[in-house]
């Protein structure tokens, strides 16, 4: 399993907006090939900072499957345009001890 984490900025005053359209965007990432699971956590501290968090399968099935998908281009323009910068995306695997 592959975790991807991703450090989203909303732009001031979109935040209740931002939220709304994630809601109906997770429709689109929840059916896609190799997708186990996600959540939006809402920081405490800042405003309008939120982490998201997806569980998938594999690697590439974010990186391929999702990102180069008509689906993805429907994420895009639901989501995109809230963030400010547009953030970085990064995938980890548990480590087993």
């Amino acid at each position: 399993m592959i975790l991807e984490a991703v450090m989203l900025q909303v732009k001031p005053g979109m935040e209740r907006e931002y939220e709304d359209a994630f809601r109906e965007a997770s429709t689109i990432i929840s059916s896609m090939k190799g997708y186990i699971s996600h959540s939006l956590q809402r920081c405490m501290e800042v405003n309008g900072k939120y982490l998201l968090l997806v569980n998938w399968e594999q690697l590439e099935d974010h990186t391929i499957g999702f990102r180069q998908s008509a689906e993805y281009q429907e994420w895009r323009r639901q989501l995109h345009h809230f963030y400010d910068p547009f953030p970085t995306v990064e995938h980890f695997e548990k480590v087993e001890f």
